[in-house]
């Protein structure tokens, strides 16, 4: 990662899992405090590195684990406190009505295309209410194809909740977006799209295909075992994703942890 401060600077945060009250567990841990743990590490080091904030975060789904009003409330706060403006994309887990009635403000929402200098940033909804899996339903196709058409001369971050490309765990990749190749197929016909990001898999992804980049985010808590062929969580501590946009349509990135493991972490679990 450079120190270029003319580029973008944008922080990836997902699978926050946050529950209904800030003193539950789900796994043996909580949640909400390592969420707060790595947005705080994540503004601390770029404070001390560049002496300048985000120039946007985004959050790619599963804010809330069983969602309620309380629970984005508590999000919204955490994310106030930080002088960033902050989109939000919904996961499976999340209730979509809910979060746009909550997570509303000028400076924290859920808006679908935001554009910065040379980029634009389009979030589209992969959920299927009630279901695990992902599927871009005709009108996120759509809008995501006007987007494009409309600002062909700006380069294009695609965020997304559930994964496009396979993460080689054959439970996870059930939950694939159903018409991922339907999907791809569309990017693949407008150049100025660089990356793709995702949340859900709870681990890391980095895939360079021959048109643009994918990237997957390991979650603010606990972590899925990669190339695992059912559910399994391991330790290994929660982090976020750095990504920085430069106006040639270049894209650096990288993966940062917290200092420590899970040390509380139920891993004999068949779900969550």
């Amino acid at each position: 990662m450079t120190n270029n401060l003319a580029c973008l600077s944008i922080l990836q945060l997902s699978d926050l899992h946050i529950l209904p009250t800030a003193e539950d567990k789900m796994l043996g841990i909580n949640t909400e405090h390592y969420f707060h743990a790595c947005i705080e590490q994540a503004v601390r080091l770029r404070a001390q590195k560049v002496g300048k904030p985000f120039d946007l975060i985004l959050l790619t789904g599963d804010l809330a684990q069983d969602p309620c009003s309380e629970s984005y409330r508590r999000i919204l706060t955490a994310l106030d406190a930080y002088e960033t403006p902050c989109i939000c994309l919904p996961g499976n887990h999340d209730d979509y009505e809910l979060m746009q009635q909550v997570l509303n403000t000028d400076r924290i929402n859920c808006r679908k295309q935001v554009l910065l200098d040379s980029w634009q940033l389009i979030s589209l909804n992969s959920q299927i209410p009630g279901q695990a899996g992902g599927r871009l339903a005709d009108e996120e196709l759509v809008f995501l194809e006007s987007c494009l058409v409309d600002n062909p001369d700006r380069h294009a971050l695609v965020a997304v909740h559930h994964h496009c490309l396979e993460t080689k765990s054959p439970w996870m990749d059930t939950m694939i977006i159903a018409n991922s190749r339907e999907f791809l197929a569309l990017v693949d016909r407008y150049p100025q799209v660089k990356v793709i990001i995702n949340g859900h898999i709870h681990q890391v992804m980095d895939i360079k295909t021959a048109t643009l980049r994918v990237l997957g985010v390991p979650s603010t808590c606990f972590q899925f075992v990669p190339e695992s062929t059912e559910f399994s969580v391991n330790d290994m501590a929660p982090g976020y994703r750095l990504i920085d946009l430069h106006a040639d349509g270049r894209v650096e990135s990288e993966v940062v942890r917290l200092p420590e493991s899970l040390a509380d972490l139920q891993t004999n679990t068949d779900g969550y």
